[in-house]
This record gives C-alpha cells, structure tokens and sequence, in this order.
C-alpha cells in the first residue's frame, strides 16, 4: 500500500506488509540496483518552506562538468564509454582507485555488509562518479562513504549506513 512507514497513515496490510511486498523482488535483482533512498511523505509545512539547496542550473552545471570528465576519461583510456556506468571493469579499476581510507572503508564495508562482487565493483562505479560530481579526480573515503550509504542492505533496509553519519550530498564524511 505504500504506508508501510508513513506518520499519520496505517498501513491496510498489517506490520510485515512492507516484507512481503520487499520479498516479491530477488536478491541479485537488488543487487543490481546502485542506489536505494527511503523518500518520507511530503507534508504541508515541507511544501510551503522555502526551497533550500542547489537550484537546478547550478546541479545541471555540476552534472554536464562530471559527464565531460567522464568522456575525456574514457577517451585518454581509449574505451568507447561516454560515462563510468559504461566503462569496462577493467578500466574502472584504473581510474577508481580510491585513497588508502577509502579503501579500507571499502573493503569494510563489503565484509560487514556482505556485498557480492558486482555490488564492490558498482560501489566503485558509484564513488567514481559522486567524484566527478565533486569536480576531483580522486576517490576519496567520503565517496566510497556515501556510496555504500546508498546500497540497500539484507531485508530490504534502507535506513542509513552504519559507515556514515548523513546520507545524502550534504555528508561530513
């Protein structure tokens, strides 16, 4: 129904209706997905705040300045992808690396966490680009960091990861 954790509303189906609906959809489907964000419900008072943040053409700017980044990247590695999601894994390798924090909070995080092969190497992919966002050509601990806050965890959680404090752009790892 959609109410599973919504303030004010009850959920028609009971207390175990958001892990019957979460169980419908396999693992390695899940796995395949990079990023997983628990939206709450908006409320009046949200609506009639101001708006806070980025506008859209300073986030539009960021994006079209990580996708020229991503292009020249990948052509000075002579591959045919135009953005990180694209690239071949072993070239990910070459231009993801991260710094020696982000790696052991990587290589954490995939024990504590479980992940499987292809969830490390789409963490990477994902840092790598929250990177380019940032406009640095490294990864660093906080990309890894809030990466691995966007994987869903084992019975469809999605409440924050233990390896950051915040989620979201905003994050002072």
């Amino acid at each position: 129904c959609g109410y599973g954790k919504a303030s004010g509303r009850n959920c028609g189906r009971g207390p175990n209706c958001e892990a019957v609906y979460q169980s419908r959809v396999s693992g390695p489907l899940f796995d395949r997905i990079d990023i997983s964000v628990e939206v709450a419900p908006v409320t009046p008072a949200d609506l009639a705040a101001p708006a806070n943040g980025e506008d859209s053409a300073t986030v539009a700017a960021r994006v079209a300045a990580a996708r020229a980044a991503q292009l020249d990247r990948a052509r000075a590695l002579g591959v045919s992808a135009r953005v990180n999601a694209a690239l071949p894994d072993a070239a990910l390798t070459k231009i993801a690396a991260p710094d020696a924090e982000g790696a052991a909070l990587l290589t954490r995080a995939a024990e504590t966490m479980g992940f499987s092969a292809r969830a490390y190497t789409r963490i990477l992919r994902l840092a790598r680009t929250l990177a380019d966002l940032d406009g640095t050509d490294a990864v660093k601990r906080r990309h890894i960091a809030e990466a691995v806050s966007y994987r869903r965890r084992d019975g469809a959680e999605t409440a924050p990861s233990p390896f950051v404090q915040t989620a979201g752009r905003t994050s002072a790892v």
